[in-house]
């Protein structure tokens, strides 16, 4: 098969071990990002396969229509960006692994080192070193204070343990469901959502962007936090109402942020207003930036393209597809 693998800016993927298992297919791997629908579909014409990371790259109806070849999509995790409705018309197999019982260390790595950072203003303490000014504020303790974990799966699981380590104690706030999974680790549950953001001393964000959860975080709730409190976004930017965080920081509740991801990836040169606030820590969405996750993440991916190839498709998120495959294009 004709294999494209988009948005590996760095050419990261050749070099893992499980890049192996594409052998024998002919894969083709652009190291830049664009949005330009006419580039794109240049880059993805002669595709029999498309490889995508994370939700980089969108594929709407109108390019999909335009892709004679394209009969599978792998990738991992959800799929917003992508128009499912559109493949099965068009006889596209979408497999992407949700990995619902997987922990994912290297995210909550990122968060609990985004959280020192900011706790401790490490980058703007290191930053004025270099520029010859000794300290310049006080940072917080963690010990004795309270997390507040907005969402509870895999993710806020290991945030949890960490957060244990360190003296804090945890706090959660969630759908339902998440709520039943927390109390029954043992876990303490907010008396309710007002109590959650006026109560927490952190409040970190572990939830999937879906409909019922874009927006959940609203200007209100920001507000209710305590003028020395930190929010953390290591999940989806669209958890948060548009512009509300920036909002809520400047009018100084919370504190200050720590943000790994935004509205729109890879930010331009221009960047985001959120990095123009100095109690704000931004990284580029690093959370599962590590070779480790890596290597799980597209083990997965090449093992769906490997069952594909021998007739056995896997994690078809659209199943309604299978009796009407498009056939290869020869």
């Amino acid at each position: 098969m004709n294999i494209t693998i988009l948005d590996d800016v760095f050419d990261t993927l050749r070099g893992l071990p499980c890049f192996a298992a594409l052998a024998g297919h002919q894969v083709t791997v652009w190291n830049d990002h664009t949005e330009n629908q006419e580039e794109l579909e240049r880059r993805l014409t002669q595709a029999d396969c498309v490889v995508l990371i994370r939700e980089r790259t969108a594929l709407r109806a109108p390019l999909l229509d335009r892709l004679p070849r394209l009969r599978l999509i792998s990738q991992r995790s959800v799929y917003p960006h992508i128009d499912v409705a559109a493949c099965t018309r068009l006889g596209i197999i979408v497999s992407s692994d949700q990995h619902a019982g997987t922990p994912c260390y290297a995210a909550a790595e990122l968060t609990w080192g985004l959280l020192l950072a900011v706790a401790r203003q490490i980058p703007q303490q290191a930053a004025a070193l270099k520029q010859g000014v000794w300290q310049t504020g006080m940072g917080m303790t963690l010990r004795g204070h309270t997390l507040g974990l907005y969402g509870y799966g895999r993710i806020a699981r290991a945030v949890n343990e960490y957060a244990r380590a360190f003296g804090m104690r945890v706090v959660v706030w969630a759908r339902p469901e998440s709520l039943d999974r927390a109390r029954a680790d043992g876990l303490e549950v907010a008396a309710s959502k007002e109590a959650f953001f006026s109560d927490c001393d952190v409040i970190s964000l572990h939830m999937r962007l879906v409909p019922a959860t874009r927006g959940i975080v609203t200007r209100e709730d920001l507000l209710r936090m305590k003028p020395t409190a930190i929010l953390l976004n290591t999940s989806r930017a669209g958890l948060i109402q548009p512009d509300a965080l920036y909002e809520a920081l400047k009018a100084g509740r919370p504190g200050a942020a720590g943000v790994d991801v935004y509205e729109t990836e890879p930010l331009s040169a221009d960047g985001h207003p959120l990095l123009a606030l100095p109690n704000v820590i931004g990284t580029p969405h690093l959370g599962y930036v590590t070779r480790e996750e890596y290597q799980l993440q597209f083990t997965d991916i090449f093992r769906q393209i490997t069952a594909y190839a021998a007739g056995q498709p896997i994690n078809v998120v659209n199943p309604d597809v299978l009796g009407h495959t498009r056939p290869a294009v020869s």
